[in-house]
């Protein structure tokens, strides 16, 4: 009997990836690795069990992905989460490579496939993505413009002022001064967005 892979979006946290884990585990399926987004269960899923699933996973914000362009949507849109908010930094990366490799598939085709479904390009969630990281280091006060524009690998610190204006229609420190209003959540980072 070969495993099954399952595609989960919103899945953007490890807290995401521990609910999922014990979600399964209750519900008698043995989840074989949890990672952002895919998920692999040992054998298959009886038709009823994927559906129970799926309403399961409904309760908790996620949902079940069946379609294939649908689930390599999601599989970009995990990628850049994880680039930019959970590897400790922003290195100099090739966004266009970064995807590539991580999907495996030809960054031109993901490109068309992201704008068509979700109504945004790649490189527009990306800044998105990377605006939302910059309003919660200032939300959380740490670091400085100037280490935030290092750690995010901005230019400067002023072409991150300009992008992040550009993005929110403020300032970092107008931001700040609103003690984080407009935070959001991470999945909802470029829904009705167009770009």
């Amino acid at each position: 009997m070969s495993d099954t892979t399952l595609y989960i979006k919103n899945m953007v946290c490890d807290r995401c990836r521990m609910a999922v884990a014990n979600l399964l585990s209750g519900m008698g399926v043995r989840p074989l690795s949890v990672e952002l987004g895919v998920v692999t269960v040992a054998g298959s899923l009886p038709h009823g069990l994927r559906a129970e699933l799926s309403e399961a996973l409904g309760r908790l914000g996620f949902e079940l992905l069946g379609d294939p362009r649908e689930q390599t949507v999601d599989r970009i849109r995990t990628a850049i989460i994880h680039l930019v908010h959970y590897r400790g930094g922003l290195p100099d990366v090739n966004l266009s490579a970064y995807l590539s490799a991580r999907l495996g598939s030809d960054y031109s085709a993901l490109s068309k496939l992201f704008s068509e479904v979700t109504g945004v390009t790649i490189e527009r969630y990306f800044i998105l993505q990377r605006v939302e990281r910059v309003k919660e280091l200032l939300f959380y006060g740490e670091k400085s413009l100037a280490e935030i524009a290092l750690e995010l690998n901005y230019s400067s610190a002023a072409y991150l002022s300009t992008q992040f204006k550009a993005v929110t229609g403020m300032t970092p420190s107008q931001f700040k001064a609103s003690k984080g209003s407009g935070l959001l959540a991470i999945d909802d980072v470029g829904r009705g967005q167009q770009g």
